[in-house]
């Protein structure tokens, strides 16, 4: 019988430059790692509730990867938002917010919506073509390969991040064939 012994893997070095946790891997190690899982892009949105009765709440939205299906019955999707973040804010007062699921065409809006220290949200919105969606409010991105809209069922807290679970109240299809905007080894990229 022939016994072969398993390849050995190849790793490549990566640099230290945060000591490691507890556990031994540092930050960088682990971003290293995570950068090389192709994720799709999404634009969480909501709208703030207005300041007073007669005024509407200003729209927020956040471009994320974190962003994945949880359960077909009941229809549940789960976001990953950064502790303290304005999205993450937003989304512990209003139940309600949307998901626009980014086509290939669409690196400027993941872009301006990932920028930090950003000009104020309204600003943001204000060239990009949206519909409000019927049940949230919350904008839905004209040219989006599918849109979501949900209501927040569960926040759970992870490390620095609150994983918000939300039930899917509607989705939108628009006809189209375009490909999806993904984000690989730190930049947004295109299939094939």
């Amino acid at each position: 019988m022939l016994q072969t012994k398993p390849p050995t893997p190849r790793t490549e070095a990566v640099p230290h430059a945060a000591v490691p946790h507890a556990e031994g891997v540092s930050n960088d190690e682990f971003r290293g790692a995570l950068a090389r899982l192709a994720a799709g892009v999404v634009l969480i949105t909501a709208q703030e509730p207005p300041l007073d009765e007669h005024g509407r709440g200003e729209d927020v939205g956040m471009t994320a990867t974190a962003f994945m299906s949880v359960s077909l019955d009941p229809p549940l999707v789960m976001v990953s938002l950064r502790n303290d973040s304005r999205m993450d804010d937003l989304l512990a007062e209003q139940p309600l917010w949307a998901v626009s699921v980014l086509s290939e065409s669409q690196r400027h809006i993941a872009g301006r919506f990932a920028m930090k220290g950003r000009i104020s949200d309204r600003l943001l919105f204000e060239d990009i073509p949206y519909v409000r969606g019927e049940v949230t409010g919350a904008p839905l991105v004209g040219g989006a390969l599918a849109s979501l809209e949900c209501r927040t069922e569960q926040r759970i807290t992870a490390g620095d991040h609150t994983l918000v679970i939300g039930r899917v109240l509607g989705a939108q299809l628009p006809s189209g064939d375009a490909g999806p905007l993904t984000y690989f080894r730190g930049r947004y990229r295109q299939l094939g």
